[in-house]
């Protein structure tokens, strides 16, 4: 099952990535005269690494060989963005042809910097509508200012996990769909024992497994950056809600400092010891391949899946989420992008392959007619997730040129917040916009 790449990883690929908008030049209509119907070999550089996921890409590509006799792919795993960057810098006939990111966040970057092609010309040629193939957040998330340099492969889907058996115990019915229903529902599921808990009814700190700043603001779906392209972090409300209702939570259950010597007791996020697994906490925000996590560590209670909870005075917005994925892109210096194309427009576009890539991984489908085929193997809980993926009001975060490094900016400031080190709100966003602002003005 993939898994979404945290920030600190997103911030090293950003450092690596500074260097290529001189080293990465080439654009399609200047490289791209291979001819895709001739006897050739590309190669295909991805970041999955398990079993299952390595499996699930070796039988995508069998597909393809299959309906494109003449094109041999090499495939090459567990590759972060990172390595990647490197090879894209240094090109090569063993370089990638085909590149794949989880890092929908570096996406700015990787456009408006030339390490990932311009696909307009691809697109254009194979009279690909995009609007009627892909969900608009999708589509959002896979271009920069007008440069479409990737197109999404499967996406990520963030909802709220929760424990039936433990809800049935404390009365209650229903998953929370607001933030003062998450906090009163967790309150009821919380049990102290001594300085700690017993169990927790929801782990709120940003340290805490998936519980970011921006998977948070999925809830409020705000502008990220004005209509000038400055930072909205301290003039859009729905920032200062969020850091609101996040901190109300952090002291509502038990103050950062408990709650942090309670976070330092939890297993691997993605073991069988994660914390909603063993029943340390009742309610967990996660994406959708927790669902299979769980199941494979057989947990010993129902689960109930459900949206995220939205601001008390959206509830009308319930239903959406944050939504990420992978990306798929081609090489700027590849030799044979015609051949690439053919692959890249194959994983993304066929409906076949995108449903059998789906239940092999366990993600959501990126097209139209994939959420809707009846090919689908998917818990009937996984729906929730396919519902978020096609809420109109599911978000994710703005591109920008240095691409996640004014996320990590924004979560840093989260940080310092939610454990009482800043105490002024609207100075500390007004301080961090700056400081966001005067990163992207140096990046480009």
């Amino acid at each position: 099952m993939r898994r979404n790449r945290r920030l600190t990883a997103a911030a090293v690929a950003v450092a690596s990535i500074s260097v290529l908008a001189t080293a990465c030049t080439g654009s399609a209509e200047n490289v791209a005269k291979d001819d895709p119907n001739a006897n050739t070999t590309i190669n295909f550089w991805h970041g999955w690494s398990a079993p299952s996921e390595v499996k699930a890409i070796k039988e995508n590509v069998d597909r393809f060989e299959k309906a494109h006799p003449n094109i041999k792919v090499n495939v090459v795993g567990n590759v972060n963005d990172d390595k990647l960057n490197q090879s894209l810098r240094s090109g090569g006939s063993k370089g990638p042809d085909v590149v794949s990111s989880f890092t929908t966040s570096n996406v700015g970057k990787f456009c408006s910097s030339g390490a990932f092609a311009d696909l307009k010309p691809f697109i254009e040629k194979s009279k690909l509508d995009l609007e009627k193939t892909f969900p608009k957040v999708m589509l959002d998330y896979t271009q920069f200012e007008g440069k479409r340099c990737a197109l999404p492969l499967l996406a990520d889907a963030y909802g709220l996990y929760y424990n039936k058996d433990a809800f049935a115990k404390a009365g209650i019915k229903e998953a929370p769909k607001t933030y003062s229903e998450l906090l009163t529902t967790a309150k009821a599921l919380t049990k102290t024992k001594g300085d700690s808990y017993e169990q927790l009814g929801f782990m709120p700190n940003y340290h805490g497994y998936e519980t970011t700043t921006e998977h948070y603001l999925g809830s409020w779906g705000p502008a990220y950056f004005d209509k000038n392209g400055k930072s909205a972090v301290a003039t859009d409300p729905a920032f200062a809600e969020m850091f609101t209702a996040q901190k109300k939570l952090v002291d509502g259950l038990g103050g950062f400092d408990k709650l942090e010597k309670y976070r330092n007791t939890f297993g691997d996020e993605f073991s069988a010891k994660h914390p909603f697994h063993t029943g340390q906490v009742a309610m967990q925000l996660d994406g959708e391949w927790r669902l299979g996590m769980a199941k494979d560590a057989k947990v010993p209670f129902e689960i109930g899946v459900a949206p995220m909870p939205v601001p008390d005075n959206r509830v009308g917005d319930y239903g959406k989420g944050f939504l990420s994925g992978t990306v798929l892109g081609i090489a700027p210096q590849s030799k044979k992008q015609n051949a690439a194309w053919e692959l890249v427009k194959f994983m993304t576009t066929d409906t076949k392959a995108v449903v059998e890539f789906s239940n092999g991984i366990h993600n959501v489908p990126s097209t139209f007619e994939a959420l809707k085929s009846p090919d689908l193997k998917n818990d009937p809980a996984f729906k929730t997730f396919l519902d978020i993926a096609q809420h109109a009001k599911s978000n994710t975060p703005s591109g920008a040129v240095n691409g996640a490094s004014y996320l990590n900016t924004l979560q840093e400031f989260g940080f310092q917040y939610e454990k009482g080190a800043e105490k002024d709100l609207k100075a500390g966003l007004e301080r961090t916009a700056k400081q966001i602002d005067t990163d992207i003005a140096k990046a480009k």
